[in-house]
């Protein structure tokens, strides 16, 4: 009987635990898009900056760490950030996307030619796959990495600030979802059998 309110328990601070870190990575890219919409492209970076910094605080207070893909895309986000406010030249911080996932991709790749997943080494504690298939998934998100490279290329080069800032926020984060979501049948299919 003591197991049974173990188990409720539990669910409902799992999900929070999840919704809580939904809410610290995808914080800083609703500033961003608010703040663009009220006030302009450069108040948004400079609220997109602190916000990013908040946001990797909150997460190494509340989750013990800071993963690796936040921390690179912040130190990007406040780089290019710091030359668009600076410059004033918005198209440093457009480029932005551009060069964290050509730079994620190439890491990827790179690794692979050297025989290497690292993919494994990111995520080895999480999920457990054959060689074959951190191999398989490997090269598919560096193809989806290069793949949202070149859309955002098209998508600021072709379009106004604001659509851009919109694309930004509510294109590349379902996008990404998706695309994680259609791996699940490669994560079941190279589980290790257990002997």
């Amino acid at each position: 009987m003591t197991d049974e309110p173990h188990k409720n328990n539990s669910q409902p601070q799992d999900l929070r635990g999840q919704l809580l870190k939904l809410l610290v990575e995808v914080g800083p890219l609703v500033v961003f898009f608010v703040m663009n919409a009220r006030a302009g492209i450069f108040w948004g970076t400079g609220g997109f900056m602190v916000a990013i910094v908040i946001s990797l605080i909150a997460s190494r207070i509340l989750f013990g760490r800071v993963p690796v893909m936040p921390l690179v895309t912040g130190v990007f986000v406040l780089v290019f950030g710091g030359l668009t406010l600076w410059l004033q030249d918005e198209q440093f911080i457009k480029i932005k996307p551009t060069l964290v996932n050509a730079l994620f991709a190439g890491a990827l790749f790179t690794g692979l030619l050297a025989g290497r997943s690292l993919l494994k080494i990111v995520f080895g504690e999480v999920f457990r796959l054959t060689d074959e298939g951190w191999r398989k998934l490997t090269f598919r998100w560096a193809c989806f990495f290069t793949f949202l490279a070149v859309l955002n290329e098209v998508v600021w080069r072709s379009f106004s600030t604001d659509v851009w800032v919109s694309f930004k926020v509510f294109g590349i984060m379902p996008l990404t979802m998706i695309f994680a979501i259609a791996q699940m049948g490669l994560l079941k299919q190279h589980e290790p059998r257990a002997d």
